[in-house]
């Protein structure tokens, strides 16, 4: 029997969504299994532009209907749904990255436009999307990244109502062919954050020149200059303290995406491993017969697991979000951070596993080993959103509130919110659900209590030996602090999710005993920080638990890993 809790195209069949959502979501994967593998390989390997791709989501009218705004919609099926984008950033994933790129940078550049009031912009960039259109978002630039507060694109008045933009940007996905790009600048008669502007630019227009991609790849990661290029008053999207907001919330809407590509990339990797290992004679055995070979293939497998059961949860909370209820907003650098290093690790696991077969050009792993390590980079690095996630810790274990339940959230609705999320401030007033009730529910199975402990041990902490005023700078020090609160939220939403889908115990009780390892392994490192204290070293060290072994559990648990095996090949 196929494992349902992992993406086969074989199998595959969203019932849970409404019929229209059903029917693109298996279209595309019958569009990609119709190209075969060999195709999709060739056409990652010649790195060329995705016209018959784009030409496929055109005719379907994919990106009209899954990133039109109901507000802004021209049918009954068109509306934002993070349910079903994340369904697309995972097929995206499965098939490879430089699909979901074209459409993640598109969500991106989407974002500054559905957040405005500029009810032309709307209409245009609506009309683009039923064209087929794909969009970008100008906010990086060469000499300082992302940093907006130093951004050098910019915008002198024309005296008559507009501007005429002049900079660079740098890193910008889709700028060969977008036809709106949502680009931030800042105006040179204004100073400080009034001056900053967000306007759309048409990179078909004389005054925008392409200058290359600068990367090595069918992603078309560009640079492009506007050269006096012209800004008339329809095309300012935001003015103000609002287009520093609209930037920010942009990039909340867009980095919960990498989670699901993550998932998609591994999902597609472990197939082809699994089926490897297991098919592989080495000393007479197949090379799944070997003790390590197993307890690897078998970490992937629940880690993988791990990943979807919480960016799944995830998605409740962001489409649940409102004025009053923010919380999203740790659980969205969650899946940003800790589910795409997940994805690292699943892959990496594997291909301690498969060794050379990993580098072989005629497989998908080759390129997924590339890949994944991409989207832990992307949208802010893993140390940025480690930091952020730290500003929510006291409020989150020590001081939970009330909050109705949240249900599964795969209903037909437009999360109208995410366009008018406000002022991006205001974080270490968020309050949190209490993570303990999800572990209390779960107290039987012997790996959850174990982590219970730990995250017990982990308020302690932050009530008896939290860092200092002086040890507050050292951020190398916090993202250790931060990587152990990272793993309590994780398996919050992961138990929450495990108990909305009955998740088999034996999975739950193999996944948290990863986690008691994870957990003793960053409390170890916190331990050798160099500016660590005498409490905090001795918390660290008490803090180290031994996973509770169970030898039938496992092998149960690897009889799902094995029959893996042949379970999923894409056609030729």
């Amino acid at each position: 029997m196929a494992d349902q809790l992992l993406f086969n195209p074989r199998t595959y069949d969203p019932a849970h969504f409404d019929p229209e959502t059903r029917r693109l979501l298996r279209a595309t994967v019958d569009w990609f299994e119709a190209r075969g593998k060999r195709r999709l390989i060739e056409d990652y390997r010649s790195r060329v532009w995705l016209e018959d791709f784009l030409a496929f989501a055109a005719k379907e009218g994919l990106f009209a209907t899954f990133l039109t705004p109901a507000p802004d919609a021209e049918g009954p099926d068109q509306r934002w749904d993070t349910a079903r984008i994340a369904a697309l950033n995972e097929i995206f994933g499965f098939y490879g990255l430089d699909y979901w790129y074209a459409w993640q940078v598109t969500i991106l550049g989407l974002g500054p436009v559905w957040q405005s009031d500029n009810a032309a912009a709307r209409a245009r960039a609506a009309e683009l999307l039923s064209q087929g259109e794909v969009f970008a978002f100008g906010l990086s630039e060469k000499s300082h990244g992302a940093d907006i507060y130093s951004t050098d694109m910019l915008l002198e008045p024309d005296g008559e109502g507009g501007f005429r933009a002049t900079g660079s940007k740098y890193y910008i996905g889709n700028g060969n062919a977008a036809g709106l790009v949502s680009v931030f600048g800042r105006r040179t008669d204004v100073e400080g954050p009034d001056g900053y502007v967000f306007f759309a630019a048409d990179s078909r227009h004389p005054a925008y020149r392409l200058v290359k991609n600068v990367v090595d790849s069918s992603k078309y990661v560009s640079e492009f200059r506007l050269e006096d290029y012209p800004v008339a008053g329809e095309d300012v999207l935001h003015t103000g303290r609002a287009a520093f907001d609209a930037a920010l919330n942009t990039v909340n809407v867009g980095k919960f995406n990498l989670c699901t590509a993550s998932i998609g990339i591994c999902e597609h990797a472990m197939y082809e491993a699994v089926t490897h290992a297991h098919n592989r004679i080495l000393y007479g055995r197949p090379v799944t017969a070997f003790p390590h070979v197993r307890r690897e293939l078998t970490d992937a497998y629940v880690r993988l697991v791990g990943m979807k059961l919480f960016s799944d949860r995830a998605v409740d909370y962001f489409r649940s979000a409102g004025p009053d209820d923010r919380r999203y907003l740790l659980f969205n650098p969650m899946t940003k951070m800790k589910v795409t290093t997940e994805g690292e690790k699943v892959i990496d696991l594997m291909w301690d596993v498969i060794a050379a077969k990993g580098f072989e050009k005629d497989n998908y792993f080759a390129q997924a080993a590339v890949e994944i390590r991409g989207l832990p980079k992307l949208e802010g690095t893993v140390h940025v959103n480690l930091a952020l996630i730290l500003k929510f810790m006291r409020n989150h274990l020590l001081d939970p509130v009330d909050y109705p339940e949240v249900p599964t959230r795969v209903d037909a609705a437009d999360d109208e919110f995410l366009f008018r999320q406000g002022p991006a401030r205001g974080l270490g007033s968020i309050r949190f659900h209490d993570w303990r009730t999800a572990f209390d529910a779960c107290a039987g199975v012997p790996n959850v209590a174990r982590f219970r402990e730990q995250a017990d041990a982990l308020c302690e902490f932050v009530t008896t030996a939290a860092p200092d005023e002086g040890q507050s700078r050292d951020l190398d020090l916090l993202l250790a602090v931060g990587q152990l609160f990272a793993l309590v939220v994780h398996g919050q939403l992961i138990l929450e999710q495990a108990g909305l889908t009955g998740l088999d115990e034996d999975v739950l009780d193999e996944l948290f005993s990863v986690l008691v390892r994870d957990f003793s392994g960053h409390a170890v490192e916190l331990h050798g920080k160099e500016s660590a204290d005498e409490r905090q070293q001795s918390w660290a060290l008490g803090a180290v638990r031994r996973p509770v072994v169970d030898e039938a559990r496992s092998a149960r648990v690897w009889e799902r890993v094995e029959a893996l095996s042949g379970a999923y090949e894409m056609a030729p």
